[in-house]
């Protein structure tokens, strides 16, 4: 049992996307500043601390970035039961499980960082994580604080950010040290975020989210709100909504996650900080984070070593999982394949045409049964986009 992870705001760093320009998923970067109307490469190769640390360009990078580290995965075959994403990587998952499409995806994240940047410099804040307290004492000190104060992060345990302005975090912060933290850290972020300060962003989040097609995910997807899988679409613009002005639920989601018999926590994109938190909040569990191509290999070698029957596969394959992703060749329009929109199930043999993107023929490179489509006959699909999911074994 495997669960995708994406990282968040905080984990982009300098010249992050320089190991992936030579690798295919690179290609997604071009197509997202296409949709965002900004030049994401140049910020993912060139951009400084201080202009990624802008909550605007954080966010578009950190998701694109994230999405390109999947693709490369995808291209694997290795398949996730369930996935979650930390604040901003809840977007990428939902990007990731087909519930909002690529384009839509950009655009709702680009949209999310202007308004959360502008709300952040409207009502300006500050965020300091707290070592050594127990979830409840750290909200115990924010509320001694009798300010503008609150818990914006759940991470793991012992580990909590707090979120609000100067002078009431610098009493909190008071306050947690005398109920026995061992250590107040400042955090170098633009705003107050996950607190009642980014309440001026929701409208404009709410249109943005108005104006995509949420559809059901493939797989559940585990909210930050509420540390539960949801299936449902109807249910996340309200879920996201919410998110902007509530607390990230983190510890309680990897939980969760463990509880539902998830043993492979994944880390998709920039660093290595929620499989940190992974093996402080659930330390039977294993977790791997891909952050790099280098990263690949490890991870094909953690999940055949996570298998307690590998799969015997031709030299020069990798093949460590029953579930494979047919993906599209190129951008365009998906049109299935006559003979599958009569029946849409049944099995494929290596090389059997699923369908067309424009003028290109979507063939699978595998045998197996058809588990279900993702793509959505008739809609636009990018180049590499699942187009649909088989199982081999």
């Amino acid at each position: 049992m495997l669960a995708f992870t994406f990282p968040g705001q905080g984990s982009q760093k300098p010249g992050m996307g320089a190991p992936w320009v030579d690798h295919e998923s690179w290609e997604l970067v071009a197509e997202a500043s296409q949709v965002a109307g900004r030049d994401i490469a140049r910020l993912l190769l060139e951009a400084d601390a201080e202009e990624l640390r802008q909550t605007r360009n954080a966010q578009l990078t950190t998701f694109v970035l994230s999405l390109v580290v999947l693709d490369a995965v995808e291209r694997l075959g290795v398949a996730p039961a369930v996935a979650a994403g930390h604040s901003l990587g809840e977007y990428t998952a939902l990007t990731a499980t087909g519930a909002l499409s690529f384009a839509d995806g950009v655009r709702v994240v680009t949209a999310r960082g202007e308004a959360m940047q502008v709300a952040a410099e409207d009502n300006p804040g500050v965020m300091s994580a707290v070592l050594g307290l127990e979830d409840d004492d750290a909200d115990a000190a924010c509320r001694r604080a009798d300010g503008d104060v609150w818990v914006a992060n759940f991470n793991a345990p012992g580990q909590v950010v707090i979120a609000g302005n100067d002078e009431a975090l610098a009493r909190a912060a008071v306050a947690a040290k005398e109920l026995g933290a061992k250590r107040v850290m400042a955090l170098p972020v633009g705003g107050a975020f996950h607190t009642p300060f980014m309440a001026p962003a929701r409208d404009e989040l709410r249109k943005a989210i108005a104006a995509a097609t949420l559809r059901d995910p493939d797989i559940p997807v585990v909210a930050n709100i509420d540390a539960r899988p949801h299936v449902d679409a109807d249910e996340w613009a309200t879920l996201l909504s919410a998110q902007l002005v509530s607390p990230v639920r983190w510890r309680h989601s990897v939980e969760r996650m463990a509880e539902d018999g998830i043993r492979t926590l994944v880390e998709l994109g920039p660093g290595s900080v929620l499989t940190a938190m992974a093996k402080r909040i659930a330390p039977g569990l294993t977790a791997v984070s891909v952050a790099t191509p280098d990263d690949l290999d490890h991870l094909l070698e953690v999940l055949e070593g996570a298998q307690a029957h590998p799969v015997h596969v031709p030299d020069g394959e990798h093949l460590f999982a029953v579930e494979r992703m047919v993906v599209s060749p190129a951008a365009g329009v998906f049109a299935l394949d006559d003979r599958l929109r009569a029946e849409p199930g049944g099995t494929l043999e290596v090389g059997d045409l699923l369908g067309t993107v424009g003028t290109a023929e979507v063939r699978s490179l595998f045998a197996g049964t058809i588990m279900g489509f993702i793509a959505v006959d008739g809609e636009r699909v990018t180049a590499s986009q699942p187009i649909a999911w088989l199982r081999t074994g």
